[in-house]
């Protein structure tokens, strides 16, 4: 517990300084995590007997992350289908030797460890108040997961998904969420960056998700039978195993507010 509490003192600091920076450091940041998270990707999928080997996949997915640090926005569509295109045509060719399944996890490897992440960016380059949207994601997901295991280790009697994780509780999930409602509205009241029945029922969406993504990461570890995704924080596991959340939450966030501005709601 020590370790845990000691990382999380010094690189939740150096985490949220990066995103105060943005720009090329936030996406400096973004690549070394992304690729630290694929390697974890493809080695949970090597365990799990779903994916023999990963290093075409994951040569792509360097090329298409090296193109997100360039800026090269326009690129990277016609990368995504490019690569798309080869790794189909490499299973057209190889046929039998690789599986419909390890098909689909390489094309996984694209969006779960990647291209999630990088909605990290879009979200903080957004032309309004993109730091603060930041910062309420990210502050939400830590909030509901502190939440969660505070009540649900004192109090927390029936399982949320005992097959996946053991340790997860109705009474801790209910109340990461009631959490993250209570700092949407406190959040959006200091802030005033959109009003109140967006920001809250967002705060609840992005508790929920935030939950499914750390299900999602211990169902995949399930399968492997791994306990962790990797040792890269010391006392909390590989980047997967903290980064789960972040992970299906950032696209979540984005594609609301892109509505939301969209529409000229604000």
């Amino acid at each position: 517990m020590g370790r845990r509490i000691l990382s999380a003192v010094v690189l939740a600091p150096l985490f949220l300084f990066l995103i105060y920076l943005g720009g090329r450091y936030l996406a400096a940041a973004i690549v070394i995590l992304s690729l630290l998270a694929l390697r974890e990707y493809f080695l949970i999928g090597q365990k799990a007997g779903w994916l023999k080997d990963g290093k075409w996949p994951f040569t792509l997915c360097v090329i298409w992350l090296v193109l997100f640090w360039l800026d090269f926005q326009s690129w990277l569509l016609p990368l995504l289908y490019f690569c798309f295109f080869l790794l189909m045509a490499r299973y057209i060719l190889v046929f039998p030797s690789v599986s419909f399944m390890e098909l689909i996890f390489q094309i996984s490897a694209f969006f779960y460890p990647v291209i999630f992440l990088t909605y990290l960016q879009r979200l903080r380059d957004l032309p309004s108040h993109g730091l603060a949207w930041c910062l309420f994601a990210i502050l939400t997901i830590w909030l509901t997961d502190s939440a969660a295991y505070l009540i649900g280790s004192a109090i927390g009697r029936r399982k949320i998904a005992p097959r996946i994780s053991p340790n997860k509780s109705v009474a801790g999930s209910v109340a990461g969420g009631v959490v993250a409602v209570i700092f949407g509205a406190v959040f959006g009241w200091i802030a005033d960056i959109a009003p109140l029945w967006l920001i809250v029922p967002l705060a609840l969406a992005i508790s929920i998700t935030a939950q499914l993504g750390d299900l999602f990461e211990s169902a995949l570890k399930r399968t492997a039978e791994v306990k962790d995704s990797g040792r890269v924080i010391p006392g909390h596991g590989g980047i997967l195993d903290r980064f789960d959340s972040i992970l299906l939450t950032m696209p979540l966030v984005y594609y609301t507010l892109f509505v939301y501005y969209a529409l000229g709601w604000n």
